[in-house]
């Protein structure tokens, strides 16, 4: 019988919440819910392993996951509170060993996707990272394990299948819904770790400011800035000025997350006007990002394919164009607005400003 572990770990320290640092990342709650499906279809164990900065953190993390029926280790301590190569792999290796498992689950997050490679190497596994569906029908077996991926720019879907053990699997965020069930009294087992001598101090967080920050993965509106912004209006001239105030002041307003057009990010290295704040990080489309979010708004933007195939996971689409013959009225958005995105961005920033 297969064994499953789920690897988790709290959210990072912050000085505003107490109750916030002791949760489990989104994520990580994702991941469980992944195990919990994947146990449930093959009859598999499952266990839980949390790594968190003190046992009573670690505690309170496993009592929300108290309805999961799963064996919870946890590995906690100050060394764990902050992301490091060396603690983090030496974590990770100890509760797979604790645990015995022969899949390995986890969020494809920062803190996993830098050590998971080197823990499948030190237990003789092997990894699949970016793994968005987990599944397997009576066909292919009771006990088989398909994994689905993306490769390309999400243009080639692949389904992969190991028989060697442990199998580590990266899941991507967004792809599960998140384990919420009701908290309760829990057992949860420390696990010892052997730590290295450790080279890597950790001074601190520096992060964006949520006025600075653009790209948020946790947003559920998509806001994707086309080339038109910076083109000629009407009267003759650019405004490429007001089209960022515009933008910047909806972004804080609604938290939405920025995108963008290839032709959009690439005037910056021809000479012409552009937006400051954008960035190859905000591109979408065939050589840009595929981002996971709930609903999407494009502006300026004709809609076309190398762009439109990062909006695959999109879910309800929504675009602003003068062109009502562009891409997106196609059949490749739910609803276009056939208006000056001026405009409309001005009317609906000053409704979001009496909210």
């Amino acid at each position: 019988m297969e064994t499953i572990l789920v690897l988790a770990h709290t959210a990072l320290g912050s000085e505003s919440s107490a109750e916030a640092d002791a949760a489990l990342t989104k994520a990580s709650l994702e991941a469980v819910s992944a195990g919990q499906e994947l146990a449930a279809r093959l009859g598999a164990a499952l266990t839980i392993g949390i790594v968190a900065p003190a046992s009573a953190v670690a505690a309170t993390a496993a009592s929300s996951l108290a309805s999961a029926g799963a064996r919870l280790l946890a590995v906690s301590g100050e060394a764990f509170a902050q992301p490091r190569y060396a603690t983090d792999a030496a974590a990770c290796e100890a509760l797979c060993l604790a645990a015995k498992a022969g899949i390995v689950l986890a969020p494809d997050n920062s803190r996993w996707a830098r050590v998971a490679a080197g823990v499948a190497h030190r237990l003789g596994g092997f990894i699949d990272t970016h793994i968005t569906a987990l599944g397997g029908t009576e066909a292919d077996g009771p006990d088989a394990i398909l994994a689905t991926r993306w490769f390309y720019r999400q243009r080639v879907e692949a389904v992969l299948s190991r028989d060697a053990r442990p199998w580590f699997l990266l899941l991507d965020p967004g792809t599960h819904a998140a384990f919420a069930g009701r908290p309760g009294p829990v057992q949860v087992e420390e696990v010892a770790v052997q730590l290295p001598a450790l080279r890597t101090t950790v001074s601190g967080l520096r992060a964006p400011s949520q006025g600075t920050q653009t790209i948020r993965p946790d947003a559920k509106l998509l806001f994707v800035a086309g080339a038109g912004w910076t083109k000629k209006q009407p009267d003759g001239q650019t405004h490429a000025a007001e089209a960022g105030d515009l933008i910047l002041g909806f972004l804080r307003a609604s938290g939405a997350s920025l995108g963008s057009s290839k032709s959009l990010v690439d005037q910056g290295g021809e000479g012409n006007s552009v937006l400051p704040f954008l960035t190859h990080l905000n591109q979408i489309g065939q050589t840009g990002a595929t981002p996971r979010h709930a609903k999407g708004l494009a502006t300026c933007c004709h809609g076309e394919e190398p762009h439109v195939v990062g909006w695959r996971f999109i879910g309800e689409r929504r675009a602003v164009s003068l062109d009502p013959n562009c891409g997106w009225t196609r059949g490749k958005a739910d609803v276009v607005y056939v208006a000056d995105a001026f405009q409309v961005m001005e009317k609906l920033n000053a409704l979001l400003a009496v909210k």
